[in-house]
């Protein structure tokens, strides 16, 4: 009888659909797949300069599973927190953000003559990886207050936000941290554009934030290494292409099927950063072509689910969670696109982690967060769909 019970009850829940969730369940499942996958490449990734180190082989494997569970704890904190909170303090996240990079570039951390990390004794905060969020919650909070003065006139709506963006650019620049700039302007770029914003203003200020950033690189000499290196890496290949050349090996081993999951040769000190910014090139050799694309349909099946929460959000007339969860999109997409572009020799060499893959504590709980505020935006769009179609049945049964 027990056996026969079991059974019917196991019929019953294959059969029988799943009760509606009010929450995503596919975004959930393919960030923690990201973040699961992420822990094998780091430890996969950084055995060998871990043991150089520190004299133990998984030093950075534990310290990224314990960002990995801080990054959870966080990220089930801020998914209680409704978006009207991020709306009413989205001016005081941008302020801290301000004064934590007033604070890097005082008394912060520098590796690789870059002064990026704030020391809080186990775990060295970079405010760069919290200016980013905190600039796209405002420019959303802002869009939704000024959505009118932003499509109607341009230094009433559309400059301000502008304005607020070169104040950080200064900010990151003295770090020195180009990389997190042209991240910040492309996303804003995106969420004026989905805005509203008139065309020529757009095209105006793209142009004009393209020479910017062509006038950054040529002031500083080693941006101009970076870019003719990564034009012919081969010219200098134990120099300025060192780094290039040795990802592009690892592409090129890594062929259809890859080495197999910790076979790389190019991790063994070959590859600075393997663990950090190439991480990628790891997964190429080891994985192949095949896993490089599963890796980045995971990855982008994650911005697509950011991009149609969003829209959904606007249907609902969610115009704050519309805006902030495409922009997160966006983010997400443009970071990888830079740090694949850059593994595969196909951009500029740019410090940017992979998003929820790369070792990197600060990157993954922001990320991590992020990801918390999609799944909240949505939870909210699904509770009032809920309650819109409770009033209309209580309504047709009173009828």
């Amino acid at each position: 009888m027990q056996i026969k019970g079991s059974a019917i009850s196991a019929k019953q829940w294959l059969v029988k659909p799943s009760a509606e969730a009010l929450f995503d369940r596919q975004l959930v499942w393919i960030s923690l797949g990201l973040m699961v996958f992420g822990l094998i490449m780091v430890t996969s990734a950084s055995f060998p300069v871990s043991t150089r180190l520190t004299g133990q082989p998984f030093y950075f494997m534990t310290r990224h599973a314990i960002f990995l569970l801080l990054s959870l704890g966080v990220a089930s904190v801020v998914l209680q927190i409704p978006t009207e909170k991020w709306l009413r303090y989205s001016s005081w996240l941008l302020a801290i953000s301000f004064f934590m990079l007033i604070v890097v570039l005082i008394g912060g951390r520098s590796v690789n003559g870059a002064s990026r990390w704030i020391p809080l004794g186990f775990f060295n905060l970079q405010p760069a990886e919290v200016s980013k969020l905190s600039l796209f919650i405002f420019m959303a909070g802002y869009l939704v207050r000024k959505q009118s003065e932003v499509r109607e006139t341009f230094f009433g709506g559309f400059m301000k936000p502008i304005m607020v963006f070169g104040a950080l650019a200064v900010l990151l620049l003295g770090q020195p941290d180009l990389g997190t700039v042209i991240v910040m302007l492309v996303t804003l770029f995106g969420m004026l554009f989905i805005a509203g914003a008139k065309l020529s203003q757009f095209i105006a200020l793209m142009m004009a934030g393209v020479a910017a950033v062509v006038g950054l690189i040529l002031a500083e000499p080693y941006r101009i290494r970076r870019v003719t290196s990564f034009m012919d890496p081969w010219q200098d290949p134990f120099g300025s292409g060192y780094q290039l050349t040795q990802s592009l090996i690892a592409f090129g081993r890594g062929g259809w099927f890859g080495q197999g999951l910790g076979n790389s040769i190019q991790k063994l000190e070959y590859l600075p950063e393997a663990h950090t910014d190439f991480v990628f090139a790891v997964i190429a050799e080891e994985l192949g072509i095949v896993g490089v694309v599963l890796v980045l349909m995971l990855i982008f099946s994650l911005v697509f689910k950011a991009i149609m929460i969003g829209k959904r959000a606007f249907e609902e007339g969610q115009n704050f969670g519309g805006y902030l969860a495409i922009g997160i999109g966006i983010w997400f997409a443009f970071q990888t696109l830079v740090n694949v572009g850059a593994a595969a020799g196909i951009m500029p060499t740019k410090g940017l982690t992979l998003p929820l893959i790369s070792y990197g504590g600060s990157s993954l709980v922001v990320m991590s967060v992020a990801v918390a505020i999609l799944l909240r935006i949505d939870y909210e769009y699904r509770l009032k769909k809920r309650n819109d179609k409770l009033v209309e049945q209580n309504t047709d049964d009173k009828e």
